[in-house]
C-alpha cells in the first residue's frame, strides 16, 4: 500500500513487501521530527491455530524534501505473533534492496507502549525490514546456478503454481534430507541455503573444488536440498503462512479433525513427504529462524517414540562437532523440551518430530536469530544474511562427524567422547548478559516449536479479535 503524503511516501509494492501505511504528524514533542506510523499486514487466517499471524515487515520509504528526521511507528507491534520479541530488537535498513550484504540496523530501535519505534534521518528512498528479504528472483538465480552444476528436481507445485525445487548432489549410501523457509519470513533460511549450496557445488567458483570435507560428504551422502518450502508466503511478505493460510510446520500429519498434508491447503508438504517416502531419510534438518532468543539452536524430537540413548546421542554429536566448525553454534540456549511423551504427542505434525519418527532417524531444527547473535556480538550489523550463510556453509562438517553412527545398531553412545554429550537446552539467556540482571529475566510459558498459544495462552476472544483484524 502506497502513502499519498507529498514529504513521505510508504510502499510495500515488491516482491516480499509487508506493511500497511497509516498516517504522518508532527512529532508533539519535536517540530523537527516527523511521525509515520505503519502497522505490519497479517497473513492469511490459520485454520489449524486459529490465528492471522503477523510479525514480519518489509517496505520503502521516500522522503521528498528536508525532513530533519523520521521517527517510524510499528503501531500494532503489541498484537504480533510474537510481541515479546521485540525487546533488544533492531530494524535492519538499506538504500539497496536486493544487496543483502548492504543492511546494516538501527540502534536506536526500542519497544515501547506496545509500538515498535525507531528515528532514521535521510532523503530519498530507504528500505526497512524485519530481516534484509530473500526475494524470489533471487531464489530463482540461486536454482539456475544449482543446475548448471548438478541435478535440480522438481517435486510438485505450491497452490499459486510456483515449483518445490530440490537440488539432488552426492553419491553416498546416507540420505540427508535438509528444507528451509518453510516459514516464509523466517529469511535468513534461505541465505543458510545459499551458503550451504555454495560450498557443496562451488557455485562462486573459487577455487574451491579441493575443499576435502565437500569430497567427503559426497562420498558420505546423497542430499535432498530444498531451499524454499513456501515461495508463495515468501512473495506475500508473510511470517508463517503459506497462500492458503497454512502453517507448514504443522502440516506434516494429521491432527484430530485436521487432516494434513492435503493437496488443497499444503502442497508443499505433501510432495516433499511423498518424496521422502520414495527415497528414506536418514538425517533430517529443518532450517528456521527463531524472533526472540539472540542465538543459534538445534532442536530434536524428544520425548517422542523414536527418542532413546540413540537418537540422544546423535544429537549431542552433531550439535559439538556444529559448535566446533563455527562459533557462532552453542548448545545450551534454546527451546526447552517437552517435559513428558503426553506434551510431544500434542506435536507430531511438526516436520523434525514427524521425520524422526517416520524415518527412525536423527532429526534437527536449526534456530537462527532475528536479532544480533549474542555468541559473537555485532550492533551494527546483527544476524545477518552473511552470517547465515556462513553457518550453513559450516554444517558439512557435523554432517561428516555423525556419518559412521547414523545407523549404527551398537551402543556406539558408550563409546563417544564427553564433549559430545547431549546438553538440553534452556531459554534462559539472560543470565548470561553480564550487563543484565539476572531479575529481569521473565521466562515465557513453555515453548514447543514456537506454539503461540503454549507461549501466550490467550484466550479464545482475543484469537477471535485476531481472525477479524
Amino acid at each position: 500500500m502506497n502513502s499519498n503524503h507529498n514529504t513521505v511516501r510508504i510502499s510495500c509494492a515488491y516482491d516480499g513487501g509487508n506493511i500497511q501505511f497509516r498516517s504522518t504528524r508532527p512529532n508533539e514533542l519535536d517540530s523537527t521530527i516527523t511521525d509515520v506510523i505503519v502497522v505490519v499486514k497479517q497473513d492469511e487466517y490459520t485454520e489449524l491455530e486459529q490465528i492471522a499471524h503477523k510479525q514480519y515487515f518489509s517496505f520503502r520509504s521516500t522522503v521528498n524534501d528536508s525532513i530533519t528526521k523520521c521517527r517510524y511507528i510499528l503501531d500494532n507491534a503489541s498484537t504480533t505473533s510474537y510481541p515479546e520479541a521485540w525487546k533488544d530488537a533492531t530494524v535492519c535498513y538499506s538504500s539497496d534492496l536486493y544487496d543483502p550484504d548492504s543492511w546494516k540496523r538501527v540502534l536506536n530501535t526500542r519497544y515501547e507502549n506496545g509500538k515498535l519505534v525507531w528515528d532514521m534521518q535521510h532523503t530519498g528512498t530507504m528500505y526497512f525490514a524485519y530481516f534484509p528479504p530473500f526475494s524470489y528472483q533471487r531464489h530463482l538465480d540461486l536454482i539456475s546456478k544449482c543446475q548448471q552444476k548438478t541435478t535440480v528436481l522438481s517435486l510438485g507445485q505450491s497452490l499459486e503454481g510456483r515449483e518445490i525445487e530440490c537440488v539432488k548432489v552426492g553419491t553416498g549410501e546416507r540420505l540427508a534430507w535438509i528444507i528451509h523457509r518453510q516459514h516464509p519470513g523466517e529469511t535468513m533460511a534461505e541465505f543458510y541455503a545459499e551458503g550451504l549450496l555454495s560450498r557443496l557445488l562451488n557455485l562462486n567458483d573459487d577455487d574451491s573444488t579441493n575443499d576435502p570435507v565437500v569430497k567427503q560428504v559426497l562420498e558420505m551422502y546423497t542430499f535432498y536440498i530444498v531451499p524454499c518450502m513456501c515461495p508463495d508466503g515468501a512473495v506475500r511478505g508473510h511470517l508463517r503462512t503459506n497462500a492458503a493460510g497454512a502453517n507448514l510446520n504443522r502440516e506434516w500429519a494429521t491432527k484430530h479433525y485436521y487432516e494434513a498434508p492435503t493437496l488443497e491447503r499444503s502442497p508443499e508438504v505433501f510432495w516433499v513427504l511423498r518424496h521422502m517416502d520414495e527415497t528414506g531419510v536418514d538425517v533430517f534438518l529443518d532450517v528456521h529462524g527463531d524472533e526472540e532468543i539472540p542465538y543459534n539452536f538445534l532442536s530434536g524430537a524428544e520425548q517422542t517414540p523414536a527418542w532413546g540413548p540413540r537418537l540422544q546421542a546423535l544429537h549431542g554429536a552433531f550439535g559439538a562437532a556444529y559448535e566446533r566448525s563455527n562459533s557462532d553454534m552453542q548448545l545450551e540456549i534454546g527451546y526447552p523440551p517437552p517435559e513428558s511423551p503426553e506434551q510431544a504427542a500434542q506435536y507430531m505434525n511438526v516436520a523434525t518430530n514427524q521425520v524422526s519418527n517416520r524415518f527412525n532417524c536423527l532429526g534437527m531444527t536449526l534456530e537462527m536469530p532475528f536479532k544480533d547473535c549474542w555468541t559473537n556480538k555485532n550492533p551494527e550489523r546483527g544476524w545477518s544474511p552473511a552470517r547465515s550463510r556462513q553457518l550453513g556453509a559450516g554444517v558439512l562438517e557435523a554432517f561428516v562427524y555423525v556419518h559412521p553412527y547414523l545407523r549404527d545398531d551398537t551402543e556406539f553412545w558408550t563409546q563417544l567422547p564427553l564433549e559430545d554429550r547431549y546438553v538440553e537446552p534452556t531459554d534462559d539467556y539472560r543470565h548470561l548478559e553480564e550487563t543484565m540482571p539476572l531479575y529481569q529475566f521473565i521466562q515465557l510459558n513453555r515453548r514447543f516449536y514456537s506454539d503461540v498459544h503454549e507461549i501466550h495462552k490467550k484466550e479464545t476472544s482475543g484469537l477471535d479479535q485476531g481472525k477479524k483484524e
